[in-house]
């Protein structure tokens, strides 16, 4: 049967063949004699025949022809790409946001510079993302509802001990890093970094979905967690904090189950609109909070007038300076050196006050 349906093809590229050359050729003899027929059948089987119409003649064949024109990649079914590049420039950008606010964060915590920047976003497995992890470490499992599941936030000892002994007042000279678990005071103190950390990430991750990130365990050996399966994709984003004269690493893990409700919204269109929709009232409203309770300083402007250098140096005790303001006009009040509000004088329960009368206005002297 196959072979049948093998020589049918060929005789019918054959006939092609022919009536082209037949159409061609008008002089051409519509009769073959049989040696014609077998020089043509073996013409055909060897692919001698060329292409008459300048199009290819589709011949099915186990064996492509065209490999030079076909692009080629390699795919490791052991490490699939489940997320797309927009998605994963879209997640080092919010991490990026989360950097600066957790470096700001940690600094005035510490007080002294901390630089945190992104270093790696990559997908890989959960295996080899703990195989790559220093056993002991900081290993904290974070819950994050409303999602599913659970992410990893691991910090290297190379940092957390310098911050713990920043911590207790130390100056991180000739500092030791011992290769052992953290004790519980240590794991007390390193919390409270922690707890900066999630709240950072928190803010970052509320122009996609507000999310309370809260620790829920922590080990020191990171291979005695298995949050996923071993061959499951997770997004890794490295981070490197620096702070003085010491540098270390801080992981964060997220596994694609966790995010797989979110991967279309971090689209980086949707991502970007978000994220400008995210500054609105509430971002108003807590910068005005803040704000509400800064320190300023009040003064109360009598008079001003002018005196040479020489004046000034001769000025002795119990001098005299003159100026043309009545003692009845109205004082000017000055909030951080801008002149704001007209005032009196005089006393309230024994001490100087002053009197506010009405603002200054712009087309005011003053």
């Amino acid at each position: 049967m196959f072979a049948g349906k093998k020589l049918f093809g060929v005789c019918a590229a054959v006939s092609s063949a022919l009536a082209a050359r037949s159409d061609r050729l008008g002089h051409m003899a519509e009769v073959l004699d049989q040696s014609s027929i077998d020089a043509l059948l073996s013409a055909a089987q060897k692919g001698d025949i060329a292409n008459t119409d300048g199009e290819p003649v589709a011949i099915i064949s186990r064996h492509r022809k065209d490999l030079d024109s076909v692009e080629v990649r390699p795919y490791d079914f052991k490490r699939p790409e489940r997320v797309s590049k927009d998605q994963m420039r879209a997640l080092q950008t919010l991490h990026e946001s989360f950097a600066r606010n957790f470096g700001a964060s940690l600094s005035g915590f510490l007080r002294t510079i901390v630089e945190v920047r992104v270093a790696s976003c990559e997908q890989m497995t959960y295996g080899e993302f703990i195989s790559g992890l220093p056993n002991p470490t900081a290993f904290n499992l974070i819950n994050s509802p409303p999602l599913e599941g659970q992410i990893c936030l691991e910090v290297s000892p190379l940092i957390i001990y310098p911050i713990i002994d920043r911590l207790l007042g130390g100056t991180n000279q000739d500092l030791f890093i011992p290769q052992r678990p953290l004790t519980l005071i240590e794991t007390r103190l390193i919390s409270k970094v922690i707890d900066r950390a999630l709240l950072a990430l928190s803010e970052s991750w509320a122009s996609i979905k507000a999310i309370n990130f809260a620790v829920g365990a922590t080990e020191s050996n990171p291979q005695l967690v298995q949050i996923v399966p071993p061959n499951e994709v997770v997004v890794v984003v490295g981070f490197e904090l620096k702070m003085g004269n010491r540098a270390g690493t801080m992981n964060l893990c997220i596994p694609y189950n966790v995010i797989e409700p979110l991967m279309d919204t971090l689209a980086s269109q949707s991502w970007f609109s978000n994220a400008k929709a995210g500054v609105g009232a509430e971002v108003r409203s807590r910068v005005e909070r803040s704000l509400a309770h800064a320190g300023l300083g009040v003064t109360g402007l009598m008079a001003e007038t002018t005196i040479t250098l020489s004046d000034l140096h001769s000025m002795s005790v119990g001098d005299v300076l003159t100026t043309e303001k009545s003692t009845a006009s109205p004082i000017v009040v000055c909030i951080e050196g801008e002149r704001k509000f007209f005032a009196r004088i005089g006393q309230h329960k024994g001490n100087r006050a002053l009197q506010i009368i009405r603002a200054v206005k712009p087309g005011d002297r003053v």
